[in-house]
């Protein structure tokens, strides 16, 4: 079913990005066949764009220059990447901005216009000096404007005005489109790239942030390897066509300068070069092979000097020098008969021509380094050499020809260059960078939820809802850890059940021990019980009220309330006719008594060691032990004072006597509730903790219920 509605989403943008097309090739055409001056090939990228966000939006921007070029108009290829940077800002502005006001919509307006209008009219500046369009070349000429840079500053706000035209006319038709496109396809073709659960927002947001602290973002680094793939073969490629060209080129030149050179021997008298050096325009025939050599000249693109010259060691003397007879700026020709020192580049040549040889394709540097020549023999009737016949043919052309490739291959691949970028952010994006980041997001939730099994729980269960289904070696490690964080839980459940189970047996033990202990005293009916209420009541207002505030944690106050029955664990040491002694103990007998304190810390360090890591049994010797310690240093066994006291004892030593002093003995009967309080009231800060003594003091109603409890039970 998932892979169904994901094949179903990726047609639907198909659909889209082919509408798109279609649309922005169709209105092009139209605004082309009538010479209009806005061209209207934006308006499907920029409703594909609002609809569905960046990468369908510049596959429609591409596609729609690229049939548009093949189609009609050879120069839509070189706007196409400025239809891709409107694809990129729409999509970023219906996401992140949205059209749902007319001041947004007009701020979009203007900022898309003046950038396109901007970097269109300089494109068409520098590829065709002028307006593509023919009637903004017009309107432009009719201001009659003399200056370059006033006339470039008029397009360029005739450009942008026309592009406002040209994406408010998009805009409302996308705008259209939305209205009338159903949400759910819209959000079908929006979402058509994820393979998890769409991500809002603010969920790409925090894996943004949470990816800034990574050094190397999987994302980065695909970038980096497609940009630097891309343009390391963009490079590569650019200068091997250039060289290829170049060659193929100069080669062309060499045979055409060759063939000139040939053609302009056969129509120069070779027997009579000594009379054109001596007598020049006044020699029979002079003017008239000028006249020729000059219209051979005029017939040869790219030739920039012609002429007739004889060689000797140092000099050269001219015969013939063709100059531009219509260019009164133009370099004045040397005069028949004008001899010439040789140039320092051309010395390495002076021994092959004094040979007779004829020198084909040479380039020459210092002033001549811009152009490559060929020097054919001319010979006389006996065969003897009399002069050369050199053709210099600028190369100058084919560097202007190679910038104008440059750009024009900048412009055509930046277009693909950009939906090739785009791509690459796209897939890593979809398929691993968004499903990874999630992923690691949801395991730090899962390590931080802790031991409590309900948060594991919708911890597992928020895992499995990223949904992850990108049918590679990412889906395969989400699934395995699902797997295991299910099987966690699960262990977690089972061991907390195990423990649950244990912790009741304990309890259960402890009770026991207790009560083996109370059975034994007659008088202490219910004490471990309500001991061990009043303990609670005393701990968890110390916690309300903040005191001892890092001492009393959960664990500390479960240890404690546990704990509490096992305070008097020592008195199964003290025999039964003083336990029980219906009258007034002996000093001997109350030393007797006094040693249950003593034998219960024993008991319970002697079940510490057996029973390794249970901490609770700590609380429960501090209170064994300590529990008729007095703050004021006169209690036993130690004659501890103050917070020198464990703290559980002393929250017992309050529960214990109040306890005592509202329970019947066989020696004295029940205090008055009143009375039992007042005496704790009056030993708070000298036998009691002056804090343990106000929280129970504040918990009165509470131990009422618990007295009238246990006392109702002790009646039944």
């Amino acid at each position: 079913m998932r892979s169904h509605k994901a094949r179903r989403d990726s047609v639907l943008r198909v659909i889209a990005v082919l509408l798109g097309v279609a649309i922005g090739t169709g209105l092009s055409y139209i605004t082309y066949l009538y010479n209009l001056p806005i061209y209207l090939d934006s308006v499907g990228t920029i409703a594909v764009s609002t609809i569905g966000g960046a990468f369908p939006g510049i596959m429609t921007a591409v596609a729609t220059d690229f049939i548009c070029m093949v189609g009609f108009n050879s120069n839509a290829i070189y706007f196409c990447f400025i239809n891709t940077i409107i694809a990129m800002y729409t999509a970023r502005y219906a996401r992140e901005i949205k059209f749902n006001s007319i001041k947004k919509i007009v701020a979009y307006l203007f900022k898309l216009s003046t950038i396109a209008g901007l970097l269109s009219g300089a494109v068409q500046w520098g590829l065709f000096g002028g307006p593509q369009n023919s009637l903004l070349a017009m309107m432009i000429k009719s201001f009659n404007v003399d200056s370059v840079v006033v006339e470039f500053i008029l397009f360029i706000c005739m450009n942008i005005a026309t592009n406002f035209c040209n994406i408010t006319i998009s805009i409302a038709f996308a705008l259209f489109i939305k209205w009338i496109v159903p949400k759910s396809i819209q959000l079908s073709i929006l979402n058509s790239g994820w393979r998890q659960k769409p991500l809002s927002l603010s969920q790409i947001k925090k894996i943004n942030e949470a990816d800034s602290s990574v050094r190397m973002p999987i994302g980065t680094r695909m970038v980096i390897v497609i940009m630097g793939s891309s343009i390391a073969i963009v490079c590569i490629m650019s200068i091997i066509g250039m060289r290829l060209y170049y060659n193929y080129q100069k080669d062309a030149m060499v045979d055409d300068a060759y063939a000139t050179a040939k053609t302009a021997a056969e129509v120069i008298d070779a027997d009579r070069i000594d009379e054109y050096i001596k007598y020049g325009f006044k020699a029979l025939g002079y003017k008239e092979t000028d006249d020729m050599l000059y219209y051979i000249w005029r017939s040869a693109s790219n030739m920039k000097y012609l002429y007739v010259l004889t060689v000797e060691n140092e000099y050269v003397t001219y015969v013939f020098d063709v100059a531009d007879r219509n260019n009164p700026n133009a370099e004045p020709p040397y005069e028949p008969g004008e001899r010439v020192h040789v140039e320092e580049t051309f010395e390495q040549y002076v021994p092959a021509l004094l040979a007779g040889e004829q020198i084909v394709g040479f380039e020459t540097d210092g002033a001549w380094d811009d152009l490559i020549s060929v020097y054919y023999p001319l010979r006389n009737s006996n065969d003897r050499l009399v002069a050369y016949v050199g053709v210099d043919f600028t190369l100058q052309y084919l560097a202007q020809y190679i910038g104008d490739f440059m750009l024009r291959l900048i412009l055509v691949l930046s277009g693909f260059f950009v939906m090739i970028i785009t791509a690459g952010l796209w897939i890593t994006g979809y398929f691993v960078s968004f499903p990874l980041s999630s992923m690691v997001m949801e395991i730090e939730k899962f390590i931080k939820v802790g031991a409590y099994q309900k948060d594991l729980d919708e911890a597992v269960k928020s895992f499995r809802s990223i949904d992850i289904y990108t049918g590679d070696e990412v889906q395969k490690l989400y699934q395995a850890i699902c797997d295991m964080a299910a099987n966690q839980a699960e262990q977690m459940r089972q061991v907390k059940s195990l423990s649950e189970s244990t912790v009741l047996m304990q309890d259960g033990l402890i009770i026991t021990m207790a009560d083996l202990v109370e059975n034994r005293d007659s008088d202490t009916g219910a004490h471990i019980q309500k001991t061990a209420a009043y303990v609670k009541i005393i701990v968890e207002g110390l916690k309300k009220k903040g005191y001892y505030a890092e001492k009393i944690t959960p664990k500390f106050m479960s240890d404690v309330v546990r704990s509490a029955p096992l305070h008097d664990i020592g008195k199964i040491n003290i025999p039964d006719n003083v336990l029980n002694k219906p009258g007034k103990l002996t000093d001997e007998e109350y030393e007797i008594i006094k040693t249950h304190t003593t034998a219960g810390r024993k008991i319970m360090e002697k079940a510490i060691d057996t029973v390794e890591g249970e901490n609770y049994l700590k609380e429960a010797r501090n209170m064994a032990a300590y529990h008729h310690e007095r703050w004021d240093g006169n209690g036993y066994p130690e004659g501890l004072h103050g917070e020198a006291i464990p703290l559980s004892a002393r929250i017992m030593a309050v529960a214990d006597v109040f306890d005592a002093l509202t329970s019947p003995r066989v020696y004295k009967p029940a205090f008055p509730v009143e009375k039992a309080l007042e005496m704790i009231q009056e030993g708070a800060g000298t036998q009691f903790d002056a804090k343990c003594v106000e929280v129970f003091m504040d918990a009165i109603p509470e131990i009422r219920i618990i007295l009238k409890k246990y006392n109702q039970e002790a009646k039944n």
